[in-house]
């Protein structure tokens, strides 16, 4: 069975934050779908955010072989090695320019051939699968609330509210290896994916996200009942989403 997705992305900066700090992009040509949540202050997590949507579709193209078959291991080491690659630049511009210090940046990607997805993340920008009115969340965040939810020392209603939020562990931009977590998946027609930054799911559950992605008919219907959503609910944050709906192909 061949299946296609149609997709579309929206974001704003919501109803407290100046700047919007959120950046996306879609690439049809490389079946590639991307968000990035920006920080670092003032035009630092604008900045970031606009590289890594920018720079990281070119170092995935520099790959064409390894990032070919998702199946194979090669796949998951060539998004690596881009990831990387994009950590080390955002690094270099941190040292390189005045009042961008403590700059980085979460990913989260799906990278498509045929009937596959491969999904990477960093940070606490998120994957979602809504199948059959189901959701899934395919990522877990990289962040200190997570970790006190693994430890037990939180409970989840805790988890929204808890200073630590936005904290992370890994990020694009770390000091270190910025290694990202992978999902491969099996998709299948009506399938809906959905990639988005805290600012969605800080502001809306999951049972509220999922019937905004079933009762909308297209995927730019879905963006933006979904930003208009976390904007009635209190825009906190900037808010982005990304949704690819999939089709079957005769």
């Amino acid at each position: 069975m061949k299946v296609a997705i149609d997709c579309a992305g929206l974001s704003d900066r919501g109803r407290v934050r100046d700047e919007n700090d959120d950046s996306w992009c879609i690439a049809p040509e490389d079946g590639l779908l991307l968000v990035s949540d920006g920080m670092g202050g003032r035009a630092g997590g604008r900045v970031a955010s606009k590289i890594v949507v920018e720079a990281l579709p070119e170092l995935l193209r520099e790959r064409p072989g390894e990032v070919k078959d998702l199946m194979t291991r090669e796949a998951r080491e060539g998004i690596e090695a881009a990831v990387a690659d994009l950590s080390r630049q955002l690094r270099q511009q941190t040292r390189d320019a005045p009042g961008l210090e403590g700059m980085g940046a979460t990913v989260v990607l799906a990278l498509v051939r045929g009937s596959h997805a491969l999904i990477a993340h960093l940070g606490d920008s998120r994957a979602f699968l809504l199948r059959e009115e189901r959701l899934r969340q395919l990522t877990r965040d990289h962040g200190v609330v997570q970790l006190l939810l693994d430890a037990g020392e939180i409970e989840s209603a805790e988890a929204v509210e808890h200073p630590a939020r936005g904290q992370l562990t890994r990020y694009v931009g770390m000091d270190g290896e910025a290694l990202p977590d992978f999902r491969l998946l099996d998709l299948e027609p009506e399938d809906r994916l959905l990639l988005c930054t805290d600012g969605l799911t800080g502001m809306l559950g999951d049972e509220e996200i999922a019937g905004l992605l079933e009762r909308a008919g297209k995927p730019d219907e879905a963006c933006w009942n979904l930003v208009d959503a976390a904007n009635r609910s209190g825009g906190a944050d900037n808010v982005t989403a990304l949704v690819a709906v999939a089709r079957r192909v005769e």
